[in-house]
This record gives C-alpha cells, sequence and structure tokens, in this order.
C-alpha cells in the first residue's frame, strides 16, 4: 500500500516537542525524515524521562522512523554539507529562535537559491517577527501568555496549565498541516515557500469563542472550572467511587438524562424546562444530578447514560485509557523496538487513511546513527572522502 507523503524527503533542524511532533507525523505518512542534531548531546528530548533502558522514551515516541546524522554548523564544511542536504530534501523544519538560521547563513532566501522547490517551515515561541518574537518561549510559558492559563481552572482558584503540551502538540499539527498544504500547491506553482508557525498563534487560535467572547460583547472571559457556562448540565459529576461528565446540549438529551436518572418529570419542571431555564438554575440542577450520581459508582452510571444515549463519559486516567478495548481497537498501542530498550508501546497515528500506509516507520535513532548512509548513498561520496569527512570534525 502506497504512504501520502511517499518520495518526499524531510530535514528535521528541531528540537523538543513541537518541531520533532510535526515531523514524526510526516514520517508516519512514509516521508522520509532525516533528524539533524548537534555533535555531543543531540536533541536535549534525549534526556527527557521516562526511561526504559536508559532511552528516553518519550524521545522515542517523537522521533520514531527517523534517520539521525550529526552536524557541527560552526564547521565551516558542517554548514557545506547541510547545504547539500537541503539540495536533494523537499522540506526543512526548524525551530530556532528568530534569526539563528541567518547567522549560520542558512535562512530561507540563501536555502531558496539552492532548491527553489524548498519548503521550509520555521517554529518558534512567538513568531519571525513582532515586538515578542526575540523571547524564549515553552508550551506552559505560551499558555499564560496566550490568555489558555487564565481561562483554565475554578472560579475560585488559580490559573491552571493543562495537564498535557497542548500548544506544543497543537503547533506540531499546524505546522504539518501547513507543510502538507505548501507541499500541495507546489504541485501547481513548481515552487517552494516559508512558513511561520508561532506557538503564540496557535495558543490564540486555541482560546476558540473566548477570543470572539471580549471583541464582541467586551467580556473577558475567565475560569469556570469543568463547566460550560451556557449549556446546562455540562460539567463533571461525582460518582460513589470517582467522576463523570455529562453533556446536555438541546432537549432531547437532557430527557434522556432525566429518564436515566429515573426522574422524568424533572424536564418538566419549571426551573429546567429549556436551556435558559436550566442556566438560571445550574446550581439546583447540579445538586440532584450529583444526588443521583454519587449513589452510583462510575461504571453504574456509564452504563445508564449508555443505555439511554446521555452525552458524556467516565473520567478515565491514563491507565485505563492504555488498557480500553476501544484503543487497541482503534490501532492506538504500538509496540516499537527501540535498540537499547527494547519494547516500547507508544501510541499510534490519530490519522487512518482507506488507500494509504501511515504508521510509525521503526525506532528513533541514535545519535549519528546514519551518517556514513547520509554521506555514501545521500550525498554520493566515495569511501575515501566519507572517511575524510568523518574524521574532520564536521560531523562531530
Amino acid at each position: 500500500m502506497r504512504s501520502i507523503l511517499e518520495g518526499i524527503r524531510v530535514i528535521d533542524f528541531t528540537t523538543t516537542v513541537a518541531g520533532p511532533g510535526c515531523t514524526f507525523f510526516l514520517a508516519d505518512m512514509g516521508a522520509e525524515v532525516i533528524k539533524v542534531e548537534r555533535p555531543g548531546m543531540g536533541d536535549e528530548a534525549r534526556l527527557f524521562p521516562p526511561y526504559k533502558g536508559g532511552v528516553s522514551a518519550s524521545f522515542a515516541v517523537l522521533n520514531r522512523g527517523k534517520k539521525g546524522i550529526t552536524l557541527d554548523l560552526k564547521n565551516p564544511e558542517g554548514v557545506g554539507l547541510f547545504k547539500e542536504l537541503v539540495a536533494v530534501s523537499d522540506v526543512l523544519v526548524e525551530n530556532f529562535r528568530p534569526g539563528v538560521m541567518g547567522k549560520l547563513g542558512l535562512d530561507y532566501e540563501t536555502l531558496k537559491g539552492i532548491n527553489p522547490r524548498l519548503v521550509m517551515c520555521s517554529i518558534s515561541g512567538y513568531g519571525q517577527y513582532g515586538p515578542l518574537s526575540h523571547l524564549p518561549a515553552y508550551d506552559a510559558v505560551i499558555q499564560a501568555m496566550s490568555g489558555l492559563m487564565s481561562t483554565t481552572g475554578f472560579p475560585d482558584g488559580p490559573p491552571l496549565r493543562s495537564g498535557t503540551l497542548i500548544v506544543d502538540i497543537s503547533t506540531a499539527f499546524y505546522a504539518a498541516f501547513a507543510v502538507c498544504a505548501a507541499l500541495f500547491a507546489r504541485e501547481r506553482t513548481g515552487k517552494g515557500d516559508y512558513l511561520d508557525i508561532s506557538m503564540y498563534d496557535v495558543g490564540i487560535n486555541l482560546l476558540e469563542a473566548k477570543f470572539v467572547d471580549y471583541t464582541v460583547t467586551g467580556n473577558v472571559p475567565g475560569r469556570t472550572g469543568n463547566r460550560y457556562p451556557y449549556v446546562t448540565p455540562f460539567d463533571t459529576f461525582r460518582t460513589r467511587d470517582g467522576f463523570v461528565l455529562i453533556i446536555c446540549v438541546g432537549e432531547h438529551p437532557f430527557r434522556n438524562l432525566c429518564r436515566a436518572m429515573g426522574r422524568p418529570e424533572l424536564s418538566e419542571d419549571e426551573r429546567f424546562r429549556d436551556l435558559m431555564a436550566r442556566n438560571a438554575n445550574e446550581p439546583a440542577l447540579k445538586e440532584i444530578i450529583e444526588e443521583w450520581s454519587s449513589g452510583l459508582s462510575t461504571e453504574e452510571v456509564w452504563a445508564l447514560m449508555q443505555e439511554y444515549e446521555v452525552p458524556g463519559a467516565p473520567i478515565q486516567d491514563v491507565r485505563q485509557v492504555v488498557e480500553h478495548p476501544h484503543t487497541r481497537a482503534r490501532g492506538m498501542l504500538v509496540d516499537l523496538e527501540q535498540p537499547g530498550a527494547g519494547t516500547i508501546t507508544i501510541f499510534g497515528p490519530a490519522v487512518k487513511a482507506a488507500e494509504s500506509d501511515i504508521r510509525p516507520r521503526g525506532p528513533a535513532p541514535a545519535l549519528g546513527e546514519h551518517n556514513r548512509w547520509f554521506l555514501e548513498e545521500l550525498l554520493g561520496k566515495d569511501p575515501a572522502e566519507a572517511d575524510r569527512i568523518l574524521a574532520s570534525g564536521a560531523m562531530g
């Protein structure tokens, strides 16, 4: 079966999460991804826990299916080798601070002169221009700066960050989407493009309706916990041994909930007769629902919700998700054979295709694992020249 990005070569000149996340999506879709790291330490994500056999499992997840080379870009020959790689590649993804690629002599205008069909994607905290563009950034920094933290948490508590690296991973999605769109455009124009992906811009996009809530009404959205204030019920509810999330958008789901609770008359109660009434009387309705749910186990509440088609779900922990039969049925458990670590079970691709092969393409590379392959097979150097380069320090 063919792969969506078969025949596309991607240079991954990134570190940590957002950049490697972008390129592993491309690798899963069949692109040949070559990870370029600095000699010695390489990507600092190689040190991120958890570990198995001394190998970072998180690094393996984000760098699966890639080839790995090292280049010393403070060495002129190392820069020359990078440019040779650009000449035979389709995509370059980098995530250095704005200006670094220019100082290395590897800015888009220079590289476009080498390969006019190159799609170059620069991922940074605040973008390539603007008053904050010079600042460093991490996921939590952007959650704070973009307003996401101000809307996350409970009204009487402090701002909270998301429990996952939501900005990093969302930025990876945006970057991978932009790269694929640019490759599609190249098929029509014959020309590459330069893509400026800012984590700050992505964080603002993740504000969704909260952004226009302010621009339209002047209201500054605050923290509402797990409740969505414009729909009732829309919240978490305590059970005897955990929590469930229940959402009733519209009258039909609410009537179903009332039947599941054994309280069909509640749908006719003046306090709860429609959405606006329920919103106005949310505390009373939550008390009624939680009086019911807290007397049952999470499993019992979830069974009734499914039986009566009440939208929602139990609040599962990571163990429950990994062990859930639906997770396995969807192909989300993939055993990766990682040298030095053995088998690491990672998550599979979220994208499934009927006519294309989308899957992890193998383990993450060791540091500099493919240096000789790069010189001899990709660039066509003879063995003696490859030996000279490897001994020169250009690749560490």
